[in-house]
């Protein structure tokens, strides 16, 4: 069972990863401003891709960051929980 979660995790990350898809996250103006660049030979369209990539990436490495380290710290196999012995009254 431990195998086939590594396994489907691996194979999830290895089909994003292998699907790119080229898309065009630019407003009107950046995209006008960037056609007229490449036009006359300019490769500022390189650079606000990347920036754009840059940004998009940001948030999902934050949160994996938080993934992991709440991983870690309920991973461990001497938490106890500690629960009263009462009986719950729900009126």
């Amino acid at each position: 069972m431990k195998y086939l979660k590594l396994l489907l995790v691996l194979a999830v990350f290895a089909v994003t990863v292998c699907s790119t898809y080229p898309v065009k996250a630019q407003c009107a103006v950046c995209s006008v401003n960037v056609e007229t660049n490449a036009k006359n030979g300019g490769t500022q369209a390189n650079g606000l891709n990347k920036g754009i990539m840059y940004l998009l990436a940001a948030p999902y490495i934050a949160v994996a960051a938080l993934g992991f380290l709440w991983y870690k710290k309920y991973k461990r196999k001497d938490v106890k929980l500690k629960v009263r012995n009462e009986k719950l009254n729900l009126n």
